[in-house]
């Protein structure tokens, strides 16, 4: 049994062929869609967050809006890049967001990706501390944020306050109860998924992984996953860990779906380069008849690997389309597969 849910880049453009030609488009979309998805039964609704993008930004006030209109789905992120965060204030709005939700939020974070701009990070005024790099920040930022989610006190309070304090040093509230579980790292390289283990996250496997042998996507990234486990294991942490790989997956039923993918047919892995010394590997799309989709996705590693599945959604193509999607991967593939 797997976790099936969606990943939407949340793209916008005010091109006429697009369902989604502004922000409003997009975030009110995306609201509508996490409620289609839970009510056809899918697990997870997520949102990748790219600054200086027509796409989705800040997430909390959309992952807590989501939360308000659903019940069910989990609701998070993939990825949060933690160059951009101030730790302190994400704890505030991710548990806001929590509570909101009903602690269904799982919120994915990382280091950060190729971007829009020259280190913008910079422009929401972080700078690496001397002799570190943006992603020795990044991990900074994620570890203060994973000791704040803690709840333990750490500020002097004030001797004359304005309304009375609990006894001891003060946390951040609202505290979210579970939330520090429900963290995920999204790697792109095997050390980055030990580091991950080690700390205590789940993992978001991503679908851009440096190439580190050679081997196809698929198999690179389950050796990324046992790598993950590993680690897990010899960190003796006293819970089950979770997985999650994303996949554009896309059932090809009618006549829409064929003009829409039926060129992704046969799909390959892309090889690139992140910059100029990181040689990249791109993981492939999947569109087919259903039985066809069944037999090449038996074939996927990672997926195998994974409890949990999300489904890259074109979220530009609306909302209609995008639930037509998901619940033909619901309904066509995954029972044959043992996903549901």
């Amino acid at each position: 049994m797997k976790k099936i849910g969606f990943l939407s880049f949340g793209h916008w453009t005010p091109s006429p062929q697009s369902q989604t030609r502004s922000a409003a488009d997009t975030l009110l979309q995306s609201i509508e869609l996490a409620v289609a998805a839970e009510q056809l039964g899918a697990d997870g609704a997520y949102f990748r967050v790219h600054h200086f993008a027509r796409q989705l930004a800040s997430p909390f006030p959309l992952l807590a809006a989501v939360g308000a209109r659903t019940s069910t789905i989990e609701i998070g992120t993939a990825v949060i890049d933690m160059r951009y965060e101030n730790p302190l204030y994400m704890v505030e709005d991710a548990g806001s967001a929590d509570l909101i939700a009903g602690g269904r939020l799982q919120l994915g974070i990382s280091r950060g990706s190729p971007e829009q701009v020259i280190d913008g990070w910079r422009y929401f005024g972080y700078r690496p501390a001397e002799g570190q790099s943006d992603a020795d920040m990044g991990r900074r930022h994620a570890e203060v944020f994973l000791d704040l989610l803690r709840g333990e006190g750490f500020a002097e309070p004030n001797p004359q306050p304005m309304f009375p304090n609990p006894p001891g040093l003060l946390r951040l509230e609202p505290h979210a109860a579970g939330l520090r579980d429900r963290i995920w790292w999204g790697a792109g390289s095997n050390a980055t998924a030990v580091w991950a283990a080690k700390h205590g996250m789940n993992l978001q496997s991503s679908t851009l992984k440096n190439d580190e042998t050679g081997e196809a996507f698929h198999l690179q990234q389950a050796a990324q996953i046992r790598a993950y486990r590993a680690a897990w294991k010899e960190a003796g942490h006293s819970r089950e860990p979770r997985v999650s790989v994303s996949r554009s997956i896309f059932a090809l039923m009618d006549d829409r779906d064929r003009a829409y993918f039926g060129r992704e047919r046969g799909g390959e892995d892309q090889i690139g380069f992140i910059d100029p010394q990181t040689r990249a590997i791109f993981g492939r799309s999947y569109a087919a008849e259903p039985e066809a989709l069944i037999a090449q996705l038996k074939q996927d590693e990672a997926i195998a690997e994974a409890d949990t599945l999300l489904l890259t959604i074109p979220n530009q193509l609306g909302v209609d389309y995008c639930a037509h999607a998901i619940e033909a991967i619901l309904k066509h593939v995954s029972p044959a597969l043992g996903w549901r």
